[in-house]
């Protein structure tokens, strides 16, 4: 078994709002079914960690749930910023078993032992947050992280960390979420969101002890990246 990452699918199958527009992302939802079907088997576990479709309600992400469902592999998804369809686990977990989308699961509050690793994490927030409810969210979102890796820590597994927002970007700090980090020894951080240009700032290497690695779909040339196992 191996375990593979890949955040920002950006799907829209059941929407109008295709990424081909944007330099780069041409043919992307084909590139992603061609690499991915060449790396990832059926035993394998691929963490998405967020901007997964730009359906607004549930029942618009049925196209892209099944595209997605037909891939190789479980499937975990985290919470991006442009998820608009994410409710209540209680929700979305109903939604994904009456469509029998029984290889997506979803990583909210929660964590899934996999291989040598537990998997853990949650959305983020921006890093120079400043307004009260900007703040809120932020000390929110640092919570969940605790209570994932806590869970993941419970598993005797190395907890391995999945954020959308990086906690760290062109030289300035998230210090809500690092602490967090810090507290429980993570050595390994993925996360998302940025693209582009924007890549070129980003943090993909160590940091104060922890390696950082991004993994948004187009810097990633839409091929889902390993993490463990498989070497």
């Amino acid at each position: 078994m191996s375990i593979f990452a890949i955040a920002d699918l950006h799907l829209s199958l059941g929407t109008d709002k295709p990424m081909d527009v944007f330099k780069g992302w041409d043919h992307y939802v084909e590139r992603l079914e061609r690499n991915w079907r060449s790396l990832v088997g059926p035993d394998d576990l691929v963490v998405v960690p967020g901007d997964v479709s730009w359906a607004m309600s549930l029942e618009q992400t049925k196209a892209d749930f099944a595209f997605l469902h037909a891939l190789p592999g479980r499937k975990l998804i985290g919470k991006g910023n442009h998820d608009y369809w994410w409710c209540t686990k209680r929700k979305m977990d109903a939604f994904l078993a009456e469509c029998g989308f029984d290889s997506i699961e979803i990583l909210f509050n929660n964590a899934f032992a996999a291989e040598g690793i537990a998997v853990c994490g949650t959305r983020g927030w921006f890093f120079d947050a400043a307004k009260t409810e900007d703040r809120k969210i932020l000390l929110r979102e640092a919570g969940r992280l605790r209570m994932s890796i806590e869970q993941a820590v419970q598993t005797g597994k190395e907890p391995v960390v999945f954020l959308h927002y990086p906690p760290l970007y062109a030289g300035e700090v998230c210090e809500e979420m690092m602490q967090v980090l810090k507290e429980y020894g993570i050595r390994r951080v993925y996360y998302g969101h940025i693209h582009g240009h924007g890549a070129r700032r980003a943090v993909t290497g160590e940091y104060e002890g922890i390696v950082f690695r991004l993994i948004s779909c187009d810097f990633l040339g839409f091929c889902p990246e390993r993490v463990e196992g498989g070497w």
